[in-house]
């Protein structure tokens, strides 16, 4: 038996993979430090910053991986030490692990290849886009060979581990308990140290970006991607002087009515209206889970699934050719709270430090308005209660009510079991959520207060049931169904808000968070963007159609504008109304970022790229261009400047 192994008794096997792993994240770091020897900092400290820096981040990565392992260990009876059950558990987990490791690593390099960085959202985004990644490997890679060669090192690494007699000490060896307990307690310091101390940001110490990523550990970064969930719009796309890209935004967002505070990285503004009497009317903004403009007779669709909106169409202020910003309902919640174009990554909603931000909410809360929000699941989902909550709504949703946190005192309320008629995994169906937002109108309007209700609605998402009887479709068979339900239930809440003593002071907005889908042949499918809108209730002289391209961010600056409303402003979009707007549309992915003017698009990708196209709406096809320089300025000023204002906390 080797003497180190003897040394560790019970833990030798957990000692050796420690020992292991951070030796394979010695190795992989000295050799991205070779891989980039001609762009790195070759000065001593910055060279021994690096190493230290990354041993830090491997040894609290290699402490969370060896958690579980250490729970067992320790709470493992000294008799069953040994027995056929430990031997299984044992050798099986340390297998499965070292398998995952060793191709982790094989994976850190393939990405290191492609990206010049460690793991990070992107990596994180691969998961969602599973079959694109899975078809890029395949072309990309020597599959068999790849796994044939993950296999035969990991068996190599066990052989290791069993010459070094590591397998048979922990199989022989007692634990005592203050072993087991010293142990034990030791492991739960340093990962709640790490929890609660240590950001991954940390890591980015260098002026020189590739001795920070370096400093990196791949797998402690990529699930602190999952909850940062952001991308540094200057490190992974194209960019230009920061003074000149707020200076190109800040001529698009100019208007007469509109004022700058300051001069230079900001947007902030004064918006006025002339008119002498504002209208403060109620609020009823609904945002409606995947409603593709292709759904709407209004657009060409043949099924009459939305009868209701198509009927709202034709007496509202309805958008003809309005897009959404994204692809998820959050990036759609934040278009319509932020009116914001998308900043690369995941959607401000679920990343951190996104509270007391400057939210439409804000314009209703300078006017006195009671803002809620209300959605038929658990708002927990998507980080919604967080984000609505720390951004001055009081929550209605079906979780359990209570203050959401000391950092957030808004009011968490629950939707009751007797309020539910019908619920799925998604949350209760959208006739109860419009109920219970109508019943709560009824308080607030009882109790003379002005109200602001934003309702999220659930039912047009798989599995696409609803309550049954209601619509000639059976539920749980189409999205076509689903569809045509959250149509029905549309023209309820109105049947049922008209017999209300606060309707005629009420203005009701309709508009999708986005498409039921975004995917298409081309990098951006343009027409799976398009969505439709509706601004309803206003006096009858107003309806009309507007045919002017906008975008999501455009609404509530309109509506503002519609109100006579005079207010502060952080946001992007504008008055579509307006006489000098000029139209153009923002979107994207998680990592494409868009602009299109007309028939015109402009695509920014990571690792700096950029793509410019003729789009054909008939057939929805995108025709490559010789890149525009003046509208490549522009489309970086846009998400450059969004990107800047969020990172640097200037939303506040």
């Amino acid at each position: 038996m080797n003497k180190l192994s003897s040394k560790y008794g019970r833990y030798s096997l957990l000692f050796h993979f420690i020992i292991w792993f951070l030796t394979l994240s010695l190795l992989l770091r000295i050799a991205f430090f070779i891989w980039q020897y001609d762009e790195v900092s070759w000065s001593l400290i910055s060279i021994l910053r690096t190493f230290f820096t990354g041993l830090f981040f491997d040894f609290g990565t290699v402490t969370f991986i060896s958690l579980c392992s250490i729970f067992y260990y320790s709470l493992m009876p000294n008799k069953w030490i040994g027995s056929i059950l430990d031997k299984i558990l044992i050798y099986f987990f340390t297998s499965l692990v070292v398998f995952i490791l060793v191709f982790t690593f094989f994976a850190e390099l393939t990405f290191w290849d492609e990206f010049k960085t460690r793991f990070n959202f992107i990596a994180v985004d691969y998961l969602i886009y599973t079959h694109e990644v899975v078809a890029n490997i395949k072309q990309s890679y020597p599959l068999p060979l790849l796994i044939g060669g993950v296999l035969l090192l990991s068996a190599a690494f066990l052989f290791l581990f069993y010459q070094r007699g590591a397998f048979t000490t922990t199989f022989t060896s007692k634990a005592t308990f203050k072993t087991r307990l010293s142990v034990l307690s030791s492991a739960i310091i340093v990962a709640l140290f790490f929890v609660f101390f240590i950001t991954n940001n940390q890591a980015e110490w260098s002026s020189n970006r590739y001795n920070s990523e370096i400093s990196k550990s791949g797998i402690y970064s990529f699930f602190a991607a999952f909850r940062n969930n952001q991308m540094k719009y200057v490190d992974f796309y194209t960019s230009i002087d920061n003074d000149r890209a707020f200076g190109v935004i800040r001529k698009k967002l100019a208007a007469d009515n509109a004022v700058y505070f300051k001069s230079g990285s900001s947007i902030h503004r004064k918006i006025t209206d002339s008119a002498a009497s504002p209208e403060n009317k109620n609020v009823v903004f609904i945002l409606v889970e995947s409603l593709s403009g292709s759904f709407l007779k209004e657009f060409g669709n043949k099924e009459n699934i939305t009868p209701f909106l198509d009927s709202l169409a034709q007496k509202s202020i309805f958008f003809e050719d309005l897009y959404a910003t994204g692809t998820r309902t959050v990036r759609g919640m934040e278009a319509v709270t932020l009116c914001i174009p998308p900043t690369p990554g995941q959607s401000i909603v679920k990343r951190p430090n996104n509270h007391n931000l400057y939210t439409v909410s804000n314009v209703f809360k300078s006017r006195k308005y009671d803002c809620n929000f209300f959605y038929g699941g658990d708002g927990y989902f998507d980080n919604m209660n967080a984000y609505f909550g720390g951004n001055g709504f009081t929550i209605y949703d079906r979780g359990r009510g209570s203050v959401l946190s000391d950092e957030i005192k808004t009011i968490r309320n629950n939707i009751n079991d007797s309020e539910v008629t019908f619920e799925n995994a998604w949350g209760i169906c959208d006739e109860d959520i419009f109920n219970k937002m109508l019943k709560v109108a009824d308080a607030q309007y009882k109790a003379g207060k002005p109200f602001f209700n934003f309702v999220m609605t659930t039912s047009n998402h798989r599995p696409f049931t609803y309550p049954s009887g209601k619509i000639d479709i059976p539920s749980g068979t189409s999205r076509q169904g689903a569809v045509k339900y959250t149509d029905f239930a549309l023209k309820e809440l109105f049947k049922k808000a008209k017999t209300k003593p606060w309707f005629k002071n009420t203005v009701f907005v309709i508009i999708a968070d986005h498409c039921a889908s975004s995917a298409g042949k081309d990098e951006i499918d343009v027409a799976n963007y398009h969505i439709p809108a509706f601004i309803v209730n206003l006096d009858e002289n107003q309806n009309q159609k507007i045919a002017t391209q906008c975008s999501q961010i455009d609404l509530w600056p309109t509506l503002f504008s519609l109100f006579h409303w005079n207010y502060e402003s952080d946001f992007f979009g504008k008055n579509v109304l307006d006489n000098r707007f000029e139209q153009r549309a923002v979107m994207g992915t998680y990592r494409k970022l868009v602009l299109m003017k007309k028939d015109k698009v402009m695509i920014l990708s990571d690792q700096k790229k950029q793509a410019f196209y003729s789009w054909n709406k008939k057939d929805n096809s995108l025709k490559a261009l010789t890149i525009d320089e003046s509208f490549l300025e522009e489309t970086i000023s846009w998400y450059q400047t969004a990107d800047f204002l969020f990172t640097n906390k200037l939303l506040k």
